[in-house]
Order: C-alpha cells, then structure tokens, then sequence
C-alpha cells in the first residue's frame, strides 16, 4: 500500500487531488501535511476526515524535523508537493513570503526525499514560461522567463528539483499546470472571485482591457493529469497539463455572469496589475502520449466552477464576510473608485 505525503493538500488543488486520489486508490493512504494558511482549509475536506486512509499533520514544509520525522512515522513512500504561495496579486504586495515557501519549502522536501529515498514529485505552473508570443504554445524544454515573484519562485523551485535529480539521482517529476478553476477555490482568483462578486451583486473588477489569454483548465483534469505521470511518466521529465485551448479573460468573465443569470453590466475595467503577463499557452502533447485527455474545454471548466459557487455558498460566503474583506479592499477599493493602484 504507496503512503502519500501531500504537501498543502487541504488547498485547492492539493485538496481535489487527495478526494481524487482516495476515490480511485482503494489501497492507498494519503497524509496530509498543511500550514493551514488563509486558503489551507480543513472544510475543502468536510466529508473526508472520518476516513481511516486520511490524515492530517499541521505544519510547514520548511520545517525539515517535522517533515522527515512524519516521513519516517508514516511510512511515507512518496512526496507529492503542491504546497505553495500562489497568487500574483499577493506576490506582489509581499513577495518574500513567496521565497520561504516556494523555494526553501520546496528545498527542505527534496533534502528529506534524497535523505530518506523517496520520490518527490512536484507542483508547478505555466507562469513559469512567462509570456508567450501568438502563434507558440510553450513546451517543456522551453527556457523559463518568470515576470511575477510569484513566478519567479516557482522556476527557482522548479530547476531546484531538476538539479537534485542530476546531481544526485534523486527520483523526480515535475507537472506546470494551466489556470485551474474548480471547487473549493480561495476567491482571491478571478472564476471564484467573479462568481461570488456576481452572485452577491457586486462589480466585477476586470484588469486592463481583459484580453489577456489564459488556458483555463478544470482541477479535475490536473489531478487526473498528475496521476497520469504518478503512475506512467519518465522520471527526471517535466509534463504540461493544460487543454491546450485558451481564450480572454472577458470570454471567461462573459461565461461566469451567463451561467449565474446575471448582468454583464457589472464589469468594471480596472487598472491593472504591474507586469501583467498577455498570453500563456502550453502545449500537453507529451502528456496525452501517456494516454491522458482532459475531460472538459476551458468553457466547460469555467461553467463548471461557476455552477459550484452558486452552489455552495456555505462555504464562501464565512471567507467573503471574513479576513478576506481586507484584502478585497487593499486590492480593489482604489481600482474600482478609478483612483488607480492602492
């Protein structure tokens, strides 16, 4: 029976993998190790918590005798780490923190994984490739241009994993995943944050003109597309997991206010944010040779999550009413007065 160590597995995508992974792994076990940060969140597993194969360690990945010590208690035979500082905005207004997670986090795992012999597979995203001409989708040996901390502290982690598998044959893998959408996503993101905005009846604050392009995908295809390479992938490879499509923001706004019924007249353009990259594209031809489609088109995807906010606001609504507010109002209040940046 494989004993998985989930790094930030009560976070959105790390929490839809666990549900995923214990639907389809009757034998398997998963332990979870999670700060708990603002988007770390037990009830992204309510319903799970009774099973015997689940378990949940609270602590950080940068703290090296706790990981090792729950590696070695456990009996932990792989690493899956999506334990991360994620969102650009914030990267932004406090970028270090970035640092202390992403790269040393990331660090301190690939020590323990080489200490004790374990696989690592790691967690990473298309922002890494930086903006993409029209006409290229990046592929996996594409250099890495980061233009975000955010970003920047993904590629570092990213090339940090490699050079432990050179340099000491550690046994790594590496997926850089589009923009997800799905269920149990922090509404610091645009689909959640455009959902709950509507739904609540609040202006939608779209950056710039809204013609970036992005390839949203659905967090049911990423988790998918992880075990694709789990179970099938080369180690040492890196593998995109995306749809390979993408379209504006504007087309992903236009589809959160129509299925939701509401009136696009809540758009507002904003300022946007600094260095904000226009187009991200990956080409996933090398992980369909692995058998794995994606089961949802970006539209699909978008619809979908959209359809689980309105659905769920048992579990947004105590985030929108919480320490969120502040953030919302550091980030937006002065854009969408027309005042500029805060």
């Amino acid at each position: 029976m494989d004993t998985l160590l989930v790094t930030g597995g009560c976070g959105f995508i790390g929490s839809n993998f666990v549900r995923y992974w214990l639907s389809q792994h009757a034998q398997g076990r998963v332990v979870i190790l999670d700060k708990l940060t603002y988007a770390g969140r037990r009830e992204n597993l309510h319903d799970l918590w009774d099973d015997p194969r689940l378990s949940l360690v609270v602590g950080d990945i940068a703290d090296q005798a706790l990981v090792r010590r729950t590696c070695q208690e456990q009996g932990v035979t792989l690493i899956v780490n999506f334990a991360a500082e994620t969102h650009v905005d914030q990267s932004i207004l406090g970028p270090l923190v970035f640092t202390d997670t992403n790269v040393r986090g990331t660090h301190v795992l690939l020590e323990v994984a080489r200490e004790l012999r374990l696989r690592l597979h790691h967690i990473s995203t298309d922002e890494v490739y930086g903006h993409i001409p029209d006409q290229h989708q990046s592929v996996e040996t594409d250099p890495l241009l980061p233009r975000s901390p955010y970003a920047a502290s993904k590629a570092a982690a990213d090339q940090l994993v490699q050079a432990y598998h050179i340099t000491y044959g550690l046994p790594v893998t590496i997926t850089r995943g589009a923009n997800n959408v799905g269920p149990y996503q922090y509404p610091e993101k645009a689909v959640p944050l455009f959902a709950t905005n509507a739904l609540l009846g609040e202006p939608l604050p779209v950056y710039g003109d809204g013609l970036q392009m992005r390839d949203y995908a659905h967090v049911h295809d990423h988790c998918t597309g992880i075990e694709a390479v789990l179970l099938h992938g080369r180690i040492g490879e890196v593998y995109n997991v995306g749809t390979g499509r993408e379209m504006t923001n504007l087309e992903m706004v236009d589809i959160v206010l129509d299925v939701l019924g509401r009136d696009h007249s809540l758009v507002r353009h904003v300022t946007d944010r600094p260095g904000h990259d226009r187009r991200y594209s990956m080409n996933v031809d090398k992980l369909r040779a692995l058998g794995w489609q994606p089961q949802y088109d970006p539209r699909e995807a978008v619809a979908e999550a959209a359809r689980w906010y309105a659905g769920n606001e048992w579990w947004w609504a105590p985030i929108r009413s919480g320490e969120f507010r502040a953030y919302y109002d550091a980030q937006y209040r002065a854009r969408l007065a027309g005042t500029g940046q805060p």
